[in-house]
This record gives structure tokens, sequence and C-alpha cells, in this order.
């Protein structure tokens, strides 16, 4: 069955590609990146905000995002913008996420009305 798990590492990453991808084009906090998600998403990728935060901090101990802190009503928002090591990152997940789109688009084929959408 070829090798087990070959792209768990990439399935895993989705949260990190959605993050950097929002965050590339502009700066912003975490509870707005989840709403967005959310609002683009729909059901096809649910993200709430155990998954966000934990990446956030990964990107920025990783030194693809930098933050600042900014008082907002009375307590701490932490807002992102991305880094030029992040853009080299975000550009590696996205051919990744190409790749792999495109290959299953391949495997299923136009024509296999079973899969398409109703």
């Amino acid at each position: 069955m070829g090798k087990r798990g070959a792209n768990q590492p990439f399935t895993n990453g989705i949260p990190e590609l959605l993050v950097l991808s929002l965050i590339s084009r502009g700066e912003t906090y975490g509870y707005a990146i989840v709403r967005e998600i959310g609002a683009r998403m729909g059901d096809a990728i649910v993200l709430g905000e155990g998954s966000i935060y934990p990446s956030l901090h990964a990107l920025e101990q990783a030194g693809c995002l930098r933050s600042r802190s900014v008082e907002h009503r009375g307590r701490p928002r932490v807002y992102y913008r991305i880094t030029a090591k992040g853009r080299r990152r975000l550009q590696e997940l996205g051919r990744k996420w190409w790749s792999i789109r495109d290959a299953v688009s391949g495997l299923l084929g136009d024509d296999d009305v079973e899969l398409q959408p109703a």
C-alpha cells in the first residue's frame, strides 16, 4: 500500500498553511484568523482556537511570524505579521498543497460522476 502516512506531516500542516496564507495578506490576530477560516472554509475545514493558537506560537518560535501586543478594551491583543522566513515556508507549503491537489484531481478525473458535488 506504499509509504504509510507519507504525507502525514503535511496534512497536519494545513492549519500552518492557512494561518500563513491569511497573515501574508496583512497583520492580524488569532481570533480574527479563526473567524476568517470559518467564513471561507465553511464545513470543509473546521479549525478552532485550539489548533490556531498552537500554530501561531509554533510559527513564531520558528521565526516565521513576529508578534506585537496592543491593548484592546483593556486587554492585550496579540497581532502577528509574517517574516521573510514565513513567506518561504508559505511558498513551500503552497507547492506541496498544489502537488497533492493536482495528483488527487488527476486520479479522480473529471468524468467520475459519483464523486462530483450534488
